[in-house]
């Protein structure tokens, strides 16, 4: 394998998450100086989901085998096909695909989690060798298949004590003992945007319809009761989690919708002050979809002693279709792309599913 000193490596990364927004395309330049890896997004674009997909992937835990099975291919083709309109656009051809994929499964206590869009697609319709099913491996070595993201925290923004993303769920990533920490905080957009599509809208703008709320102290006292909450770290969340546990407390109080968002709003502050508040005062970067939540942030704001920074747009919204970019190069280059401090795994390993192209 040739050095990655002074290399210059493009690579595409595909993200889907939970919240069902639709796909981010980042298309990065990675480079490595001999000290510390460097990143540069080129272009980046989200592709929101038609009504058709948002359903699709929204029930395919309730599919059978053979229906889940075609949506895995018709998920690739999918991808595919949005991938090399994206290239097109480009000047310079990517190397690499890496593609998170969407996840359908993830419980890992079972031993299972499954992320759809199949990489065989992708490397067929885009001639490019592409990287897909991060995951699974983990999992299969006693780990939680998530997060994967601390791995980019440390090598692309250790100049940030904590990162903080507050996507379909938040989680947190910091060093400690010269060991990457990171773990799910609480659920975010994926409980945020439900019950704003429950109000007729696709998400609360700034989060407004929260702002006008009351906060429920009984929910919010029943949230925060939660047992994952008292579990100490590895541990993740997935939709399995938050339609078993957290959405039924939500349908025991007659509120408002308004102040399901207000109640649901400040629980997630409260959690990410429970899990910082211990941490000496830091820089703390904050990245995903609730960066633009401008009642979350500026509840988190008055109540957290950490010096908070939202960084340019394109890092906000595309973080981790950068990182998994990065996860992707990692694996090219045999290097590990998955922390058991972070996961709880039995080791350190390099992660992901390969698929040639031409």
């Amino acid at each position: 394998m040739e050095s990655s000193v002074q290399k210059i490596y493009r690579v595409l990364g595909l993200m889907s998450g939970t919240s069902l927004d639709g796909v981010d395309l980042a298309c990065c330049k990675f480079t490595f100086d001999g000290y510390k890896w460097n990143y540069h997004v080129v272009d980046a674009i989200t592709v929101s989901y038609s009504e058709e997909w948002r359903n699709a992937l929204g029930n395919a835990q309730q599919l059978d085998a053979r229906g889940l099975a075609m949506l895995n291919v018709n998920y690739g083709r999918y991808l595919g096909k949005l991938a090399k309109d994206f290239i097109n656009l480009q000047p310079h051809v990517p190397q690499l695909i890496a593609s998170h994929g969407h996840t359908v499964f993830h419980i890992p206590q079972s031993g299972l989690t499954l992320q759809i869009g199949h990489g065989a697609e992708l490397a067929a319709i885009t001639g490019i060798n592409t990287v897909c099913d991060f995951r699974s491996q983990d999992v299969a070595l006693g780990g939680q298949g998530a997060p994967l993201v601390p791995i980019g925290d440390r090598l692309l923004f250790g100049d940030f004590d904590i990162c903080i993303n507050l996507g379909g769920f938040s989680n947190i990533s910091f060093n400690k003992n010269d060991q990457r920490i990171a773990f799910d905080i609480s659920p975010v957009n994926i409980v945020l945007n439900h019950l704003a599509r429950m109000a007729g809208m696709e998400f609360d703008r700034g989060g407004a319809m929260a702002a006008s709320g009351k906060i429920h102290t009984e929910l919010l006292s029943a949230l925060n009761d939660l047992s994952f909450y008292k579990k100490n770290p590895p541990k993740s969340l997935g939709r399995e989690w938050v339609e078993e546990f957290f959405n039924p407390l939500l349908n025991v109080f007659d509120i408002s919708i308004a102040d399901k968002l207000r109640t649901v709003t400040e629980h997630i502050v409260i959690q990410l002050d429970k899990n910082t508040s211990n941490l000496p005062p830091a820089k703390m970067l904050i990245t995903g979809g609730g960066a633009h939540n401008g009642f979350l942030i500026q509840r988190l704001e008055e109540i957290s002693k950490h010096h908070m920074i939202i960084p340019d747009e394109k890092t906000v919204n595309f973080k981790e279709a950068i990182i998994f970019a990065f996860l992707g190069l990692l694996r090219l280059l045999d290097q590990p792309n998955c922390l058991a401090s972070v996961t709880g795994a039995s080791r350190d390993h390099v992660s992901g599913a390969i698929y040639y192209g031409k």
